[in-house]
């Protein structure tokens, strides 16, 4: 097990200690949504503006089953999934047919769509007020209401996604999607169909966002219809961003920053967006890759100029 890894697993052990347990899970279920967003924006190099519309899909057709059905919860993880990638093959195939700004005010204008269907179907969706009374059902009989009990199991699906995601970016499929990113003429020149390509990770993506959709939903015990405007899809593009995107790790150091910012420094400062505004800027101006990169950078810097008092010290008198 690598350092980052090694990192990982201690966050996981000890963020319920020193952060309240809703906080600490809401930051690992913010980091599933934001591996599938990182798929598209880092690795393939589309900015999605409706990885929302995935989440929140997930999330109103989970709390429907669950509130109304008594859907086990494996079937309902599994369904909200299902939901999260069928809705992301719709949005991406219209998509991926255009690029730039175009595939991007697409993504917007099809969350747009997303979340006026929401808001005016209240008899399903609750509409403005959101869908209240969403259960957290038994897991093989364990009972998971508490805080404590809820966090684990999302604490081990976070760490089986981030697993899942390492083993995509690092197959053949990752290596084309860097390709895409890199160079999508020269990709395509080489024979890849880059529409197709490009569709595979919108699904992938929905799928993780749709995952993390069931679980906030089950968190709180509402879906709120915020959850799927593009304003929470703003949310997760600026997490992503600030830990670095197009790095594996990225998503999961900005889902920190973010919601420690926007749950934690909240509570002591209503004006902590001028906080992440100022991390922005320094992200764009400074440091293109995140917190990932500035972190590399240090340590580049660190070996620069440490090996030169350290060899001087090996010369000297003895």
């Amino acid at each position: 097990m690598n350092r980052a890894w090694l990192a990982i697993v201690a966050a996981v052990i000890l963020l319920p200690v020193v952060l309240r347990h809703a906080i600490a899970t809401e930051i690992w279920i913010f980091a599933i949504f934001g591996l599938g967003l990182n798929l598209l924006m880092g690795y393939t190099g589309l900015l999605s503006f409706g990885q929302s519309t995935f989440f929140g899909s997930a999330g109103y057709v989970a709390g429907y089953l669950l509130k109304h059905y008594g859907t086990n919860v494996f079937l309902v993880l599994g369904i909200g999934i299902v939901v999260g990638a069928l809705s992301a093959a719709v949005v991406g195939y219209l998509c991926v047919q255009r690029s730039g700004l175009y595939f991007i005010m697409l993504t917007f204008a099809l969350n747009q769509m997303f979340y006026f269907t929401a808001y005016q179907w209240t008899t399903v969706t609750g509409g403005e007020d959101g869908m209240p009374g969403v259960p957290r059902p038994s897991i093989l009989g364990l009972d998971i209401h508490g805080p404590l009990p809820y966090y684990t199991v999302v604490a081990v699906l976070f760490l089986l996604s981030l697993w899942v995601m390492k083993r995509i970016v690092e197959s053949p499929l990752g290596k084309i999607l860097q390709a895409i990113r890199e160079n999508e003429l020269r990709a395509e020149a080489l024979g890849y169909n880059v529409p197709r390509m490009k569709l595979a990770a919108f699904v992938i993506g929905g799928a993780f966002s749709g995952l993390a959709g069931v679980l906030y939903a089950m968190l709180f015990g509402i879906m709120p219809l915020e959850a799927i405007g593009f304003v929470f899809s703003g949310n997760v593009v600026f997490a992503t961003l600030i830990g670095g995107s197009g790095s594996l790790y990225g998503p999961v150091i900005g889902s920190f920053v973010f919601i420690w910012l926007s749950e934690w420094v909240s509570a002591m400062w209503a004006r902590w967006p001028l906080l992440l505004g100022v991390a922005f800027v320094i992200v764009v101006l400074f440091f293109r890759g995140g917190v990932v990169e500035a972190w590399a950078r240090f340590w580049a810097w660190r070996a620069a100029h440490g090996a030169p008092a350290h060899a001087a010290r090996a010369d000297g008198p003895r």
